[in-house]
C-alpha cells in the first residue's frame, strides 16, 4: 500500500471513530419508554427489560419507594459518573411529591447486570407507584427528559421551594 492509500485509510477510521462518539453521545442518556407484553416488561427498542417484579427482583423493599415513582440507579463502585448522577437523580426526587432516588451497587451482581442488560452505569430504572419499570435510561440522566417524565407519571408537577 502506498503513502496516499494509508493516508486515506487513517482518515476514513478517525471520521468513523468521531461518527460513532456523536452517535453514542446523542443517544446516550435519553428515556427509553418499557411496554408490557404478557406479563413481561421490553423497553422500547431492540433490547429486552426485566421481568413485572422489578423492585422486588432488584431486592427494593415497599418501604425504600417513592409513594408516586422511584428513580433507581445501577451503579458500580468504578463508575466515575455515577456520584453526579446521583446527585442529579436526588435532587429530581426531591423536585416532586412521592418520589425517590434508590441506588443499587450492582459491582457484585452479575446476576442483576445481565437480567436487566446493563451495559453501562449509571443505568436507571423509573419505576412507577406499583414498582414496575415504566422506563430505562442507559449513561448519564438528561434531567429535564426525567422531570418531562415524571410529569407524566405522577400527573403533578415539581414542587418549588
Amino acid at each position: 500500500m502506498n503513502w496516499l492509500g494509508a493516508l486515506l485509510v487513517a482518515v476514513a477510521l478517525v471520521a468513523l471513530a468521531v461518527g460513532v462518539g456523536v452517535a453514542g453521545r446523542a443517544l446516550g442518556g435519553r428515556v427509553r419508554h418499557v411496554r408490557r407484553e404478557r406479563g413481561r416488561e421490553t423497553v422500547a427498542g431492540p433490547r429486552a427489560g426485566a421481568s413485572a417484579a422489578t423492585a422486588d427482583v432488584l431486592g427494593i423493599s415497599h418501604r425504600e419507594l417513592g409513594r408516586r415513582a422511584t428513580l433507581v440507579q445501577l451503579s458500580t463502585e468504578f463508575c466515575s459518573r455515577c456520584p453526579g448522577a446521583a446527585r442529579q437523580l436526588a435532587s429530581i426526587a426531591d423536585e416532586y411529591d412521592g418520589v425517590r432516588h434508590v441506588e443499587v451497587d450492582i459491582t457484585n451482581r452479575a446476576d442483576l447486570a445481565d437480567r436487566f442488560r446493563v451495559l453501562q452505569t449509571p443505568t436507571t430504572l423509573i419505576l412507577g407507584a406499583d414498582g414496575t419499570s415504566a422506563a430505562r435510561i442507559g449513561g448519564v440522566p438528561r434531567g429535564h427528559e426525567v422531570r418531562d417524565l415524571l410529569d407524566r407519571l405522577t400527573r403533578s408537577h415539581r414542587v418549588t421551594r
